[in-house]
């Protein structure tokens, strides 16, 4: 037994310095390690032998260069056998006739027939070939003979020595026998290196052709990034995308799969190319794997776009190269150029970049306008951008109103005529009362004579949803928000929607998430331009753009929130679209609030001074109900006609523009609706005071609650 160990210490509890005692406390040692076997050593140097980066590399390396020689071999096997046969042909009627192509069939189908006619051709000369081979060595060797020994005369006769008749055929065998020692002497050597020769061939045609796994590459060619975009891969991220009818045609086709592709361009920041999809397979079951096809052609999801053009049964793929998505366009030229106008007929709005790169412009005359997507994507930096270049047009005129309130819109105090900046619904009854405000300037000028030019009015209004949510009523009982035939702010929307184009008032909107409750579908579908950034579904997607932009590859639901923002899916008219799509993806331009402020600077300049309202205001306040119960009187009932006439004479301002319908409005919202009486419209008194005297009840009520 090993012995024991004193340790002097001092007790757990930490006593004054002065009183503490000093603890021995012995402590035996600890037994000694048992030592490790060997066998578990060896395993171990082995396992860490077999698992060290070097050797994996090594490992790679011999399967890598065995399989080149291997499949060089394949490789080389297969154009030898299509060299000889007509199975290249066959390859290139299947594939054409999966596509649909009959034309390129036949003609291939005629090349095949050539090709097997020619073949034919030099089978049955094969066949005479020996005889005919015989004859000519026959005839060439009497010739040759004949030859030497005339010139082995003429020496003879030169020389005076008859021996020199033989003197060249002599020669002649002689060399003869000096290339057979020759080839006697190569040929063991020969047939030792020439397999060696050959496998190096086959080594070298595989390795070009880089036939190998993935995973046996080295480390350079074996990286996914940046790989660029051919045919070959192409063909293989379709075939390998998950669909039964499109992976048989590709197989039937064999390599000639490539002959379902157009050109492939370059296109931007990426490359683009179209394919015409085999029978049996449809546009929407490639589209609706768009994740799985990136990831065949080593991108991310975000990188690949796919459209239906017009061709049938055809996609569009357009592949970004690795990582360019990710990297900043430049400023806007209203930031670079100070010099800049607009031109609001025939101009177009400097908006950003398509994914070619190229500058996407919009046209914004007579087209009502709809920016929608999640939170804090760059909406309203992108509506700005239109508003600040649009305001460099000294005739056009604004009415803002800014639900959100933080002053992304201050930069318009002193161009816009009216701006509203807040979130309550006291702001929200504001800016409704603007948007009916241009409402009855819209039905003022339609009223105009014929010819009459209009300078455009453009009603913005961002965070519209807050409008369309805001529970407040007017005295009237009418909702200011929500999507029913008396909600103001819906009515009054749409109303500029329906006719406002004609005369230049046009009605912009930025919006958040769009559902059917903070975006009804009659706004959606009134705006011209529809365009959206990032969104949460595909529903959401349809909501903001429309079935056919959706239908047709637009997918604002695939960008990525915060990533892609200011990236926007526009379907519009007023933008360059390439033909047979619906939509197109553009990168808007960062306009911050500085750069923003400097522009609208440049647009009062223009301008002769504008003075801008803050709040609307109000005519005085007036009861619609005890002033028709005024007009009625004493008499039972009054034909409606009448009604209308007293109150426009009691009252001009607020019901000169009153028609039967802003009538029967008030009394049926009251429960006092008009009613026929011998064939006349009529109101009754008792139903208004009835109507008048619950109100009073029911305000009553609330006072006291």
């Amino acid at each position: 037994m090993s012995e024991n160990v004193v340790h002097l210490h001092k007790p757990t509890d930490p006593p004054t310095p002065d009183t503490a005692p000093t603890v021995l406390t012995v402590v035996p040692d600890a037994p000694p390690a048992r030592p490790v076997p060997l066998w578990v050593r060896s395993g171990r140097a082995v396992k860490t032998a077999a698992t060290h980066e070097r050797t994996r590399a090594t490992a790679r390396a011999m399967a890598r260069h065995g399989l080149y020689t291997l499949n060089g071999g394949r490789i080389v096997a297969r154009r030898a056998w299509d060299g000889r046969t007509g199975s290249r042909y066959e390859r290139m009627i299947r594939a054409a006739e999966a596509a649909g192509n009959l034309e390129a069939a036949e003609e291939w189908e005629e090349r095949l027939q050539r090709f097997r006619a020619a073949r034919h051709h030099r089978r049955m000369d094969l066949l005479h070939s020996p005889v005919e081979a015989a004859k000519g060595v026959a005839v060439g060797a009497g010739m040759s003979i004949g030859v030497l020994v005339a010139l082995g005369v003429v020496m003879a006769l030169n020389t005076g020595h008859v021996g020199d008749v033989i003197t060249p055929l002599t020669a002649t065998i002689d060399f003869i026998a000096l290339l057979i020692r020759i080839v006697q002497v190569v040929w063991g050597p020969a047939l030792a290196i020439g397999p060696c020769l050959a496998l190096l061939a086959l080594w070298s045609v595989g390795r070009k052709q880089q036939a190998a796994p993935n995973w046996a590459l080295p480390a350079n060619v074996r990286s996914d990034e940046g790989e660029p975009i051919t045919p070959s891969i192409v063909v293989k991220a379709l075939r390998d995308l998950g669909v039964p009818a499109l992976r048989n045609a590709i197989k039937e086709m064999g390599d000639a799969g490539a002959s379902m592709l157009g050109p492939i361009t370059i296109a931007g920041c990426g490359v683009e190319v179209d394919v015409t999809l085999p029978s049996g397979v449809s546009t929407n079951e490639v589209q609706g794997k768009r994740r799985k096809l990136a990831e065949n052609l080593t991108r991310h999801e975000h990188e690949v776009f796919v459209t239906i053009p017009q061709a049938a049964r055809t996609v569009r793929l357009w592949v970004a190269d690795s990582g360019a998505l990710d990297e900043p366009i430049g400023p806007s030229p209203l930031v670079t150029d100070d010099t800049m106008t607009a031109d609001y007929a025939k101009g177009r709005a400097p908006w950003g970049q398509d994914l070619r790169g190229d500058a996407a412009a919009l046209s914004l005359y007579q087209r009502h306008l709809l920016i929608t997507g999640l939170s804090n994507q760059g909406k309203t930096v992108a509506l700005r951008s239109l508003a600040v270049w649009l305001a460099l047009d000294k005739s056009v005129q604004f009415l803002m109103g800014d639900l959100k309130g933080v002053g992304d819109w201050a930069m318009f105090d002193g161009l816009a005529t009216t701006l509203i900046q807040g979130p309550t619904d006291e702001h929200v009854i504001q800016v409704t009362e603007m948007v009916e405000g241009a409402v009855d300037e819209m039905n003022r000028r339609i009223q105009a004579p014929p010819g009459t030019v209009f300078p455009p009015l453009i009603v913005l209004v961002d965070e519209a949803q807050v409008a369309f949510m805001c529970p407040a009523k007017d005295a009237e009982k009418r909702p200011y928000g929500g999507s029913k035939a008396n909600s103001r702010y819906f009515m009054a929307v749409r109303k500029i929607h329906n006719q406002g184009r004609a005369v230049n008032v046009l009605m912009w909107q930025g919006t958040q998430d769009p559902t059917n409750e903070n975006l009804p579908k009659l706004v959606r579908e009134g705006a011209h331009t529809r365009a959206s950034l990032a969104l949460g579904t595909e529903s959401q997607a349809r909501m903001a753009l429309g079935d056919k932009a959706v239908d047709g590859g637009a997918a604002p639901n695939l960008l990525r929130p915060g990533l892609d923002r200011g990236t926007l899916v526009v379907a519009s008219d007023g933008i360059t679209i390439p033909a047979g799509q619906s939509s197109i993806t553009v990168r808007t331009h960062y306009i911050d609030d500085d750069d923003a402020e400097a522009i609208t600077d440049r647009a009062k300049a223009l301008r002769d001074g504008v003075t801008t309202l803050h709040a609307i205001e109000r005519e005085e306040e007036h009861d619609s109900l005890a002033d028709i119960a005024a007009v009625i009187g004493d008499a039972p009932r009054v034909r409606t006609k009448d009604v209308l006439a007293r109150l426009a004479t009691r009252n001009t301002d607020a019901y000169g523009g009153w028609s039967f319908i802003d009538l029967k409005r008030v009394l049926d919202d009251a429960g006092a609706e008009p009613y026929k009486s011998d064939g006349v419209m009529v109101v009754a008194r008792d139903r208004v005071t009835r109507a008048l005297t619950n109100r009073e009840s029911e305000g009553s009520a609330s006072a006291d609650g």
